[in-house]
């Protein structure tokens, strides 16, 4: 590269080239910047979604490209958020594509130093099991209830997930059903 054509590069001559002393305009932007185009313009498609972090229920609009997320913004349509998103709302990408995300149940046995894969019915199996033997040994028959299995639902389930829930609760005789969303 030239000597004239280093300097016409430079930001100093172009602000005062172009017009632009206080390089707030086109003199501030390298040939790399103005180049640059959103990640959401690459989307094929785009899903309105609802973010998993609270109670709040801020609206999302995840941008997909060959089945893979590639960006996730505020929603301007939500009532809730009108577009804004807090950071973690922002960087919920992660639940999908971590590298740190877990696909596989993990256990780890009573006294156990290490984490061992189960399949995924062996692990419902379990719970199933450890739910009808605390029911059974804590069955109270004159109330027909136990008061040993308690139920604490997250702030992110919907009302349809919740009332399936305390229909499930209640059919197993559990009273103790709490949720974590106030708002």
């Amino acid at each position: 590269m030239k000597l004239g054509e280093a300097l016409a590069r430079w930001p100093v001559v172009r602000q005062l080239r172009e017009g632009d002393p206080l390089g707030l305009g086109r003199a501030a932007q390298s040939e790399r910047s103005r180049a640059l185009e959103p990640r959401s313009d690459e989307a094929d498609h785009v899903v309105q979604s609802i973010c998993p972090y609270c109670a709040v229920g801020c609206g999302q609009l995840v941008h997909v490209k060959d089945g893979e997320v590639t960006h996730i913004e505020g929603d301007p349509a939500s009532p809730i958020s009108r577009g804004r998103l807090c950071p973690k709302g922002q960087a919920s990408k992660s639940y999908v594509q971590s590298p740190l995300r877990e696909y596989k149940v993990k256990y780890r046995r009573p006294y156990g130093t290490r984490w061992e894969e189960l399949p995924l019915d062996d692990a419902m199996g379990m719970i199933v099991q450890r739910i009808l033997d605390t029911r059974t040994a804590s069955w109270d028959d004159e109330l027909n209830r136990t008061m040993a299995i308690g139920n604490l639902g997250g702030a992110t389930l919907d009302n349809e997930e919740n009332y399936l829930i305390k229909k499930l609760c209640v059919g197993l005789g559990i009273v103790q059903v709490e949720n974590q969303a106030r708002i």
